[in-house]
């Protein structure tokens, strides 16, 4: 059975002037657990979809402090775990994980914290299991076919250059794992 949340909506012009604040506070909490019940969110996104529905800044505060107190609200771990799960299923690299956590409103100190963990070799066997997999798929032609070899090498480079490696990592792994899929195929 499911019970109608309280509305956040209001007939005044202004509702935070003419309404109890208290049931402001009520609805400003059941808008950020119905929020934070579709998936994590950070403080600062939470305290942007509040000033968008007009709620008054002591009041976000308000809400935003107790929900961090009992642990609903917690930017170090949703960076964790973000950094993590887009690492692992959109093979992001660092510099784009660090962008992505940026607009979700996180500080340099929690973005470094949740990236800490990455190091340079762990960041190139992702990078070299995507370029694997994508050229796993492609047609490379005949040994001697410059063009089309040309076209995989621009399209995988790009392809890790949109997802945060770095332009010279991406041009030296796609360089190596080409001459080892000819190498593959040959067999």
């Amino acid at each position: 059975m499911s019970f109608p949340l309280p509305s956040t909506s209001s007939t005044s012009s202004t509702p935070e002037s003419t309404e109890d604040p208290t049931k402001r506070a009520e609805q400003a909490r059941a808008l950020c657990l119905r929020l934070l019940t579709a998936r994590a969110r950070t403080r600062a996104e939470l305290e942007g979809r509040l000033a968008t529905r007009g709620y008054p800044d002591d009041i976000s505060a308000q809400v935003l402090d107790r929900l961090t107190e009992v642990g609903l609200i917690d930017d170090e771990d949703f960076a964790e775990q973000w950094v993590r799960s887009r690492r692992d299923n959109a093979g992001k690299g660092k510099r784009a994980l660090a962008a992505e956590l940026r607009t979700k409103g996180l500080g340099n100190e929690v973005i470094t914290a949740a990236l800490a963990g990455i190091d340079a070799a762990a960041e190139r066997a992702r990078a070299e299991q995507l370029v694997r997999d994508k050229l796993r798929r492609e047609k490379l032609g005949d040994p001697g076919d410059r063009d089309t070899e040309n076209k995989v090498a621009r399209r995988l480079v790009g392809m890790l250059a949109r997802r945060g490696y770095s332009q010279s990592m991406a041009l030296d792994i796609v360089t190596t794992e080409l001459v080892n899929e000819r190498e593959r195929r040959k067999v």
